[in-house]
């Protein structure tokens, strides 16, 4: 008796340890500490100021940055629009197939209108620091830009076909089109830059580029929009490819992961700063393949119908129908130093 006396005392004992532990702890945490915010928000105000100081910018009127998220559910929308019982919702049926598309096209439209509203103030006012810029023309020409572009989706879209067919027949291990859809990362990339480059020939600034990016982030694939890209593309596996701004890639094109196709050099103009706008990536001509690994750089052509082997470097044109490999480089190519 004596000892489950001893026991029931030692666990209500140690019941109400806890329990003091628990209330000690939750104390603790609710007990506020000093973090001097005062001084180090304060801090933040200087470094801020100084910043917009030295580039000329101010921050009046509040902020006029498109938002990732707000144009990730945009991309999203427009994927579940041009492919509705693939990339929609679960449940969703084919009768009511256009009713989706019309409603989803509906508030992805007016959501990109926003952003790109945004993305034209902002542009102004870095251009023009001390004008302001017109709501009215801004709205004007965001609305004009997104109505151009919704009216090239069903372009868009037929496109996409292509694109989702050539990574259909150039994978053996692809089942279907729709595995390819829904499974393939290059697949996922190539949709955002279709977008992204619509959005960019039409002229909106900044929202291209975080379409772009928000594809980068999900697969590895960069890829510009600014590049200008032909039919029947694919990348296949697709981590760590990189296509620059001025790349024109042909139609019927495949790449493999880790390919690079990126500028040779960056001249600088007489103040020192990297020149913009210059033709510095490649030329890639129709039914080119590139295996992984490969970096191509600078403005040159590669032929069509070419290969280009794994982890070669390249940095002068081929012909049409060459192959180029590692071993054919050190046979022909002049010294590593003398192509640079």
């Amino acid at each position: 008796m004596s000892e489950q006396k001893n026991s029931a005392a030692l666990g209500l004992k140690g019941r109400d340890a806890a329990v003091s532990s628990s209330t000690s702890s939750i104390s603790n945490e609710a007990r506020p500490h000093n973090w001097q915010l005062d001084t180090i928000v304060a801090q933040l105000r200087e470094a801020r100021m100084d910043w917009r100081s030295a580039q000329l910018r101010s921050e009046l009127g509040g902020r006029e940055l498109p938002s990732r998220e707000i144009l990730r559910d945009v991309v999203e929308a427009l994927c579940g629009a041009l492919f509705p019982m693939r990339l929609g919702p679960t449940d969703l049926r084919e009768e009511s197939e256009d009713f989706y598309v019309g409603h989803s096209l509906d508030a992805a439209l007016n959501a990109l209108r926003g952003q790109v509203r945004l993305a034209l103030r902002h542009a102004a006012r870095i251009s023009q620091p001390h004008a302001i810029p017109s709501a009215a023309a801004n709205d004007e020409q965001a609305t004009q830009i997104v109505a151009e572009f919704a009216r090239g989706l069903p372009a868009l879209r037929r496109l996409l076909d292509q694109d989702v067919m050539a990574a259909f027949h150039g994978d053996p291990a692809a089942r279907s089109v729709d595995e390819v859809l829904l499974c393939y990362p290059g697949v996922a990339a190539v949709i955002n830059h279709r977008i992204a480059h619509h959005l960019y020939r039409l002229g909106a600034p900044l929202v291209p580029r975080i379409i772009s990016e928000l594809a980068h982030s999900a697969t590895g694939i960069d890829i510009h929009p600014g590049a200008r890209i032909g039919a029947g593309f694919f990348i296949d596996h697709g981590t760590g490819v990189v296509i620059g701004e001025t790349c024109i890639i042909g139609e019927r094109v495949r790449l493999y992961q880790a390919v690079t196709l990126g500028a040779k050099r960056f001249p600088r103009n007489e103040t020192g700063s990297l020149e913009k706008g210059l033709q510095r990536h490649p030329i890639v001509e129709d039914d080119v393949v590139i295996y992984a690994g490969a970096t191509i750089l600078g403005r040159i052509t590669i032929g069509q119908g070419s290969m280009v082997g794994g982890n070669v470097w390249l940095t002068r044109s081929i012909p049409a129908n060459s192959v180029v490999t590692q071993a054919s480089l050190s046979d022909t190519c002049p010294s590593h130093d003398a192509d640079l």
